[in-house]
């Protein structure tokens, strides 16, 4: 595997006259397949809430849709499941999937009963993935209803960072209309994994299957976006670099010297990152300008490789006596993704704080860039909401989550 690596200016000309300009560079990245590559084992972990909250259709459903997701694992592959409730136990130790009938049979029994403490689950899933995690795409589904109630959500946290220091990744999945979105996003965020939303119990097969197809695809991992600027050139001071593809994400950005580390996680092959980077360029003499390089540091588990480093892309500008833009539509695009969760962020936190017509403004606005970016899905349910505030009405918790989803993805027409 290699990486595919561009990079692009929203603007590449720059008025040589202004003191000091900004500029948002997308950074695509995506793993491509050589005909000697070999497919890549996979190492699943399920973590699955059983509290009682889960009685009836929940729980049949679920342990209905881990088992047509162990169907499609391949002798090669290995799997894990631990449960929950307000403990976590072991239903299947971390094994290689060479008897699929024992392993469904595992988690046949599996009752709701007791209540919910997520750090327990994650505490022994990771422990479980860990132990075959060589030479493999380590990846979780962490399956949850409710609140963290018995346990701590700033152990779930450091427990995702633990999970991507071992290059494991956290993908979770909230069922029904009463888990905590904001811990289940920053678990998936810390670790490059997504978020799902299973409304309905009918819906947990399809959220299952589309994940799986996702993970399926990883072709390289721990990937590092590794970004040197010339002294002219600087990082935005706040929230300068976000991922906007294949969702929408905030990520931490480290100084080692004079380049810039962000950790990103696992590189699809049919799927790309695109990372938005804010820059602040002071003013640089007319002519054609490198005002910095972008590079990847990967792993790849096919060749038992680590730290490998792709080729250096350079990023370069004209800087122009006589301005006159040269704008890329890729990037605006990208840029008005960006605009999408933020703005749909704010609307939450003045809704939080029981500014409904603040929440309502930020949501139409929010609305009015889904439609610039033709997403039509998200427009309706921003839209909606908004409308629904101005009426003086409250949001349900299902609004909300959708709410979130719609933020930082396209919304799929089955969900």
């Amino acid at each position: 595997m290699k990486v595919n690596l561009k990079s692009t200016l929203n603007d590449s000309h720059i008025d040589g006259n202004q003191s000091n300009t900004q500029r948002q560079v997308a950074v695509s990245l995506s793993a491509v397949t050589e005909s000697s590559d070999r497919t890549l084992p996979l190492n699943l972990g399920l973590i699955l809430d059983h509290s009682g909250s889960m009685t009836g259709k929940p729980i049949k459903t679920v342990k209905e849709a881990a088992k047509r997701l162990i169907e499609g694992l391949g002798p090669s592959d290995r799997l894990s499941v631990v449960a929950f409730d307000h403990r976590a136990k072991v239903i299947v130790p971390n094994q290689p999937v060479d008897d699929i009938d024992t392993v469904k049979q595992a988690i046949e029994p599996l009752k709701p009963e007791g209540g919910t403490c997520i750090d327990e689950g994650m505490k022994l899933g990771i422990k479980e993935v860990a132990l075959g995690k060589d030479d493999r795409v380590s990846q979780i589904f962490l399956l949850t209803d409710g609140e963290n109630e018995h346990g701590d959500n700033e152990r779930c946290l450091k427990l995702a960072q633990v999970a991507a220091e071992y290059n494991i990744t956290v993908n979770t999945l909230g069922f029904g209309n009463h888990w905590n979105q904001d811990v289940l996003e920053s678990i998936a965020d810390a670790v490059g994994g997504t978020l799902c939303y299973i409304e309905q119990p009918e819906q947990a097969l399809t959220e299952f299957t589309r994940l799986f197809t996702r993970v399926q695809s990883v072709g390289l991992t721990n990937a590092y976006l590794c970004l040197e600027l010339i002294p002219e050139v600087r990082l935005a001071d706040f929230k300068p670099v976000a991922q906007v593809e294949p969702e929408t994400v905030e990520l931490n950005v480290q100084q080692e010297g004079n380049t810039y580390i962000v950790r990103l996680g696992d590189l699809m092959t049919d799927n790309a990152r695109v990372i938005l980077v804010n820059l602040y360029i002071s003013q640089l003499s007319p002519g054609n300008h490198t005002i910095g390089t972008v590079q990847v540091r990967y792993d790849d588990p096919a060749m038992s490789q680590t730290a490998l480093l792709s080729e250096k892309i350079p990023l370069t500008a004209e800087v122009q006596a006589v301005y006159e833009a040269k704008v890329d539509s890729n990037v605006q695009k990208s840029i008005l993704t960006l605009a999408k969760y933020r703005q749909t962020q704010l609307a939450e936190a003045k809704l939080n704080k029981g500014d409904r017509q603040g929440a309502a403004t930020l949501l139409q606005t929010a609305a009015k860039t889904a439609l610039q970016l033709g997403d039509k899905s998200a427009a309706t349910v921003l839209q909606t909401n908004a409308t629904q505030l101005q009426a003086g009405e409250e949001l349900t918790e299902a609004q909300r989550k959708k709410t979130r989803i719609v933020s930082k993805t396209v919304l799929q027409s089955d969900s």
